[in-house]
């Protein structure tokens, strides 16, 4: 435990962009940010803040909107210096959001949000504009201008067709009510940041500085490293556990892929299919529990039930997904006779454990503290400061303060570019609610589909797709439970299910062409084609198109129903993946050999049919494994020749 690993973000910002001023301004902004939301969260009073205050989120926004200035570059060029103008900028939103929250009883008790004097109405104007200009760094243009067009919407709202017919605000009342507002800029989206995800964002940092992150590498390492296939499937399990904490898809391919795609490469993958398997388990980390990257958090206050609940919902699919890419990569290895790492060359396991415990004991202390005490918002912290004495005592004479400082940095920088991110999103949810489109859009596309749910799965699952392009985990997610879920939910289909169908079918953009983010950052770590990964990618994380479909009809995979129901939709689920997998990969097992094409699809039909809830094509799928399986042993032929292993 003496060794840590850098940050993923913090070599470039802290030793180029963020040197000598800007590092002890992004520091001390940090810290006043994260003590501000401890008093919050432990209700300690510390600075007069009653526990449900707007003044508290106005200054979350702008201490971290601060950050996020000084953090992310307006232009590439700049990204080795902070220029004049990003102080500027981080001044304007600091200044605007702390006298928002000097003036937040007067913002309720007075309704500011419809008319207010000048001067508020002078500091909302500058907060839509910095949120706009937040979002365009932390997120993307595509996301930029989304926002910008929602947040423009309000003043045409009138004059729009159909279902987007809306109230109508002048510039000044638009203005007001994004800023001073309930329901925009420091609306839910904000609200469930701070006072639920700021936390698990600490905790991974402290996890990663700590050196957990290493720790569980070289425990996968140690368990699967020397099996057939092993680097894939160190890959596999490594990226979604570190991706399930951290949330990020592309800072989880960046940070954990320079270690396991060389490795892939090196024992016999090709580069192409390596940086494959690396995007699709980065991908899935932000739908594997305990954490989800935080949006377990955010759909349980969406859905208003306890965190348990969306984790255990979460667990059968996210299960189903990993064993589907184990199974492949393990097919793929068999094909090809792909070995494992030497066990010279391997971590024993032992003494792996005997190093990094402590990481076990968090873990298992968080897991409690979330299920076992309902400590939703306290639990990180709480774990947080044992990762962090840990990390004194281990570096006490070389490096103590430096992790320290570590952890402020980089959860500093990771809250702000959500803050940044969500601040932008919330010109979205204000203009659908100011508007009244939201709920508009909502029955128009129910009465559209004609009470055909197949119809309304698709366009949700479209939708879903389109708008995940360039979106975080988190933003993604929150712009669909906004636009989306409702629909689903509306047309009678269970609200967990729908809310997860529509969490998968966002992330799925990040490996599938044309954008296929996850996948493009992989391939630059292997040297592979970019859009040749992308296919790849698409086609190992198959699974995640039809897995949406399998519990959104099928409520029992997100453990909805009674215990038989389940254990029986996990058996079939499971039966179901692994026909797919070996159809994907064309490797029949235990017979260990190539499938011919015609067994090729019947393995697949029949996947596809266990997957569908119903007796009779339960039985049909079943039968279509057996023929398949059985053929062999009645009838021996050539095709039939094992494979060298």
């Amino acid at each position: 435990m003496t060794e840590t690993i850098e940050p993923v973000w913090g070599w470039r910002r802290e030793g180029v962009r963020l040197r000598g001023v800007a590092w002890f301004a992004v520091i001390a902004l940090s810290a006043a940010g994260i003590l501000l939301s401890i008093n919050q969260i432990f209700l300690l009073r510390l600075f007069g803040f009653s526990p449900l205050s707007t003044t508290y989120y106005y200054m979350l926004v702008g201490l971290f909107m601060a950050v996020a200035f000084l953090a992310y570059p307006a232009i590439p060029k700049h990204t080795d210096r902070v220029p004049w103008f990003d102080w500027i900028v981080a001044l304007i939103a600091l200044v605007s959001c702390l006298y928002l929250s000097t003036q937040a009883r007067s913002i309720i008790a007075m309704g500011w949000e419809l008319d207010a004097p000048p001067l508020p109405t002078l500091a909302s104007f500058c907060l839509i504009a910095v949120s706009l200009e937040a979002v365009r760094r932390c997120g993307s243009g595509i996301l930029f201008f989304i926002c910008l067009a929602f947040g423009l919407f309000p003043l045409f709202a009138d004059s729009m067709p159909g279902v987007l017919w809306g109230m109508q605000y002048t510039p000044l009342e638009a203005t007001r009510a994004y800023s001073m507002g309930l329901e925009s800029i420091i609306g839910v989206p904000t609200r469930i940041l701070a006072d639920l995800v700021i936390g698990f964002i600490i905790f991974g940092v402290a996890l990663t500085v700590s050196g957990g992150g290493r720790f569980f590498m070289d425990m996968a390492n140690a368990l699967l490293g020397g099996t057939r296939g092993g680097p894939a499937k160190v890959a596999i399990v490594s990226s979604g556990f570190f991706g399930s904490l951290s949330g990020s898809v592309i800072s989880n391919v960046i940070g954990t892929g320079a270690m396991t795609i060389p490795t892939m490469i090196r024992t016999g993958y090709p580069a192409r299919y390596a940086a494959a398997i690396e995007a699709c388990a980065s991908t899935g980390g932000a739908l594997m529990p305990p954490v989800m990257g935080s949006v377990a958090f955010i759909m349980a206050s969406f859905l208003n039930v306890p965190y348990s609940t969306i984790m255990v919902a979460a667990i059968i699919p996210a299960t189903l997904f990993y064993a589907t890419l184990l199974l492949q990569a393990d097919s793929f290895a068999a094909l090809n006779g792909l070995k494992g790492l030497p066990r010279a060359q391997l971590p024993k396991v032992g003494a792996t454990f005997r190093s990094g415990w402590i990481y076990c004991l968090s873990l298992a202390l968080l897991v409690y503290l979330l299920l076992g005490l309902s400590l939703e918002s306290r639990a990180p912290y709480l774990v947080t400061i044992l990762l962090i004495a840990t990390t004194i005592y281990y570096n006490r004479s070389n490096g103590a303060l430096r992790a320290i400082c570590d952890v402020i940095m980089e959860s500093g920088v990771g809250i702000a570019s959500l803050v940044g991110i969500v601040a932008g999103i919330g010109l979205i949810v204000g203009s659908l609610s100011i508007t009244g489109v939201g709920n508009a859009f909502s029955r128009e596309l129910v009465q559209f589909a004609n009470g055909n749910l197949f119809l309304i799965l698709i366009l949700g699952a479209i939708t879903s797709f389109v708008l995940g392009m360039g979106m975080t985990a988190s933003a993604c997610y929150i712009f669909l439970a906004v636009v989306l879920a409702p629909v689903l939910v509306q047309s009678g289909l269970n609200p967990i299910a729908s809310h997860l169908f529509i969490l998968y079918w966002g992330m799925l953009s990040y490996i599938t062409p044309p954008v296929a983010l996850a996948a493009v950052a992989a391939a630059s770590i292997a040297g592979s084609p970019a859009m040749r990964t992308g296919v790849s990618a698409m086609r190992l994380g198959a699974v995640l198109f039809v897995l949406p479909f399998m519990f959104v009809y099928n409520p029992a995979l997100v453990m909805q129903g009674d215990a038989i129901t389940i254990a029986m939709a996990a058996v079939t689920a499971t039966v179901a993946i692994f026909m797919i997998s070996s159809a994907t990969e064309r490797y029949l097992y235990f017979h260990a050999r190539k499938l011919a094409w015609i067994e090729t699809l019947l393995l697949a039909a029949g996947g596809l049919l266990l997957m569908t809830p119903e007796h009779r094509t339960d039985f049909a799928g079943l039968a279509i494994l057996v023929l398949v399986y059985g053929r062999p042993l009645l009838f021996k032929s050539a095709d039939d020749t094992p494979l060298q292993s």
